[in-house]
């Protein structure tokens, strides 16, 4: 692991950051060395995501409504592998508030967050988990999610610059 000039404390940060930007965002503009290593960071919380991401356990809860009338509702619960990942996924990244579209009512915008109480980690188990589980399946292999395409140096200290996105 390269020390990038930092304590581990503010190194292991820095990672957290710009894993949770790779994985909100798509991809991130930083230094090469950087990149590299939350490349490494990055593809191993995918990989756990992958392997959860099908555990999922039906159950029935009831619900009481305003009148007091009882009603069994089916909900489907994230199994003890899931949910030991999302919080492995929590504990590994930043939470992030899910962003107001323009020309979004404020109603509009709490109807449709109101259940999720954390949008990045439902984007990695709802969007990224599965595609890249298919894109396993089709090509046989594992790992290789996100490349890194190279940019001019930095102007100020001539570092290699890139970007790094998801593939």
């Amino acid at each position: 692991m390269r020390k990038l000039g930092r304590p581990t404390d503010q190194r292991m940060a820095m990672l957290r950051n710009l894993a949770t930007n790779l994985l909100w965002y798509g991809q991130i503009e930083t230094t090469l060395h950087k990149a590299k290593e939350v490349q490494s960071y990055a593809e191993k919380l995918i990989t756990k995501a992958i392997n959860a991401h099908e555990d999922t356990v039906k159950a029935t809860k009831t619900v009481v409504n305003d009148k007091g009338v009882k009603t069994k509702v089916a909900v489907v619960n994230d199994g003890p592998k899931k949910l030991a990942v999302r919080r492995y996924l929590l504990k590994k990244t930043y939470p992030i508030k899910e962003v107001r579209l323009p020309k979004e009512t404020k109603a509009a915008y709490e109807a449709r967050t109101q259940d999720i109480k954390f949008p990045l980690i439902e984007k990695v188990f709802n969007e990224i988990a599965p595609r890249y589980a298919k894109r396993a399946q089709e090509l046989g292999t594992g790992g290789g999610y996100t490349r890194i395409l190279k940019l001019d140096n930095r102007a100020g200290d001539n570092a290699q610059m890139v970007v790094i996105q998801l593939i």
